[in-house]
């Protein structure tokens, strides 16, 4: 007999966005990315996930997964040994695609989603979920009382769903218990904040953004001594990952960087390095 395909509940439909996003680019000969769990997890869910073929968002989540993956990919080369924290994981796969065989990953989300995601990954010696809110405490202190190296943390499409009271803390949280490390995020800002109901994506979910972010740079005046590392919107990708992409995604990031839209570039990608 058929195991039941698992339902979402109230898990929230955001995080299949990204996630059927990689599990179509799986299927296409010249991919940006190869993830064939992501294909094999949207075959295994009860969800239409119909809804979003063929929206224009869905490589700009592959787009912003690459710069993350990236990031990633450079701090493991630095660090070997090194700590990965997946803020808010829904179903990433980014173990699979960048795990170097060494690093400690510790992979965070609310307990509803964890409960989904079980359903299809399992802790490991070197690979720990942690169901919890990212504003509480505790699991902050679990991952620093299990890991003594330096530590990049990750929250690609979460920080922006919050109310800024709660992105504070978090940064602020980060910063005390964690000085030194690394944070890769990313930022809505204002035109990209103003077009949530007509976005391709977000208009047909519930979910939406409630921290929007000027200039990453301001992140400082939260926390002195942050410095940004990076920022990027998906129409400026550093010029090594741009050169890699198929030949069709350069040149749609060449025409749609010409336009200038509020959107995209009131969106952007960036890796901070805490006080």
């Amino acid at each position: 007999m058929d195991r039941e395909k698992p339902r979402l509940g109230t898990v929230q439909e955001t995080l299949l966005i990204p996630l059927y996003a990689r599990a179509v680019e799986n299927r296409k000969e010249h991919a940006l990315l190869r993830d064939a769990r992501a294909e094999e997890i949207v075959a295994s869910i009860d969800y239409d996930f119909g809804r979003f073929d063929d929206l224009p968002s869905l490589t700009g989540a592959l787009l912003r997964t690459l710069l993350f993956d990236r990031w990633v990919t450079d701090f493991l080369s630095e660090h070997p040994d090194g700590t990965v924290v997946e803020i808010g994981t829904g179903l990433n796969t980014r173990y699979e695609r960048v795990d170097n065989g060494r690093a400690r990953w510790f992979e965070l989300d609310l307990p509803d989603v964890i409960a989904l995601r079980r359903t299809f990954f399992t802790d490991t010696s070197r690979r720990t979920m942690i169901a919890a809110s990212v504003t509480e405490e505790s699991w902050a202190a679990e991952v620093d009382s299990r890991t003594d190296e330096p530590c990049l943390f990750v929250a690609e499409a979460v920080l922006p769903y919050l109310h800024e009271p709660d992105v504070r803390r978090v940064v602020d949280l980060l910063a005390d218990r964690f000085p030194g490390s690394l944070l890769a995020l990313d930022t809505a800002g204002p035109g990209f904040f103003d077009t949530q109901e007509q976005h391709d994506a977000l208009s047909k979910v519930d979910a939406r953004m409630h921290w929007y972010c000027p200039d990453p740079a301001g992140l400082a005046d939260w926390r002195p001594g942050i410095g940004v590392l990076a920022s990027h919107t998906l129409t400026s990708l550093p010029g090594p990952l741009l050169a890699e992409l198929p030949l069709p995604y350069q040149q749609m990031v060449s025409a749609i960087a010409a336009q200038r839209l509020p959107q995209a570039e009131g969106y952007r990608l960036n890796l901070l390095r805490l006080p």
